[in-house]
C-alpha cells in the first residue's frame, strides 16, 4: 500500500482548519490533495484529537497482530486435522 504523504497528526490538523470555518476546495488546493481523499479523512478521523488518534493506531496494530496469530492457528489447525485424518 502506498504510503501516504500526510501522517495522522497532520491530517487531524487539516480537518480542524475545516472545522474552523475554511472552504474544502481551498484547503484541498493548499495541501496538493484530491476533495476524495479530504472526505475519506473526514470520514475516518473527523471529530478525533490527539488522544483519541495514539488509540485508534495502537488498536490497528493490535488488530493486525490478532489476525497473524489467528491466521497461523488456523493453519496449524488444518495441518492437524490432515495427519489425523492420514492416521486414522
Amino acid at each position: 500500500m502506498k504510503k501516504s504523504r500526510f501522517n495522522e497528526s497532520q491530517i487531524v490538523k487539516i480537518l480542524k482548519e475545516y472545522d474552523s470555518g475554511r472552504d474544502t476546495q481551498t484547503l484541498c488546493r493548499e495541501h496538493g490533495i484530491a476533495k476524495a481523499t479530504f472526505y475519506y479523512w473526514r470520514k475516518k478521523y473527523g471529530g478525533m484529537d490527539a488522544s483519541q488518534l495514539k488509540k485508534l493506531k495502537e488498536l490497528e496494530t493490535e488488530n493486525h497482530r490478532l489476525k497473524h496469530m489467528y491466521a497461523d492457528l488456523s493453519l496449524d489447525h488444518e495441518l492437524l486435522k490432515e495427519v489425523l485424518a492420514k492416521n486414522a
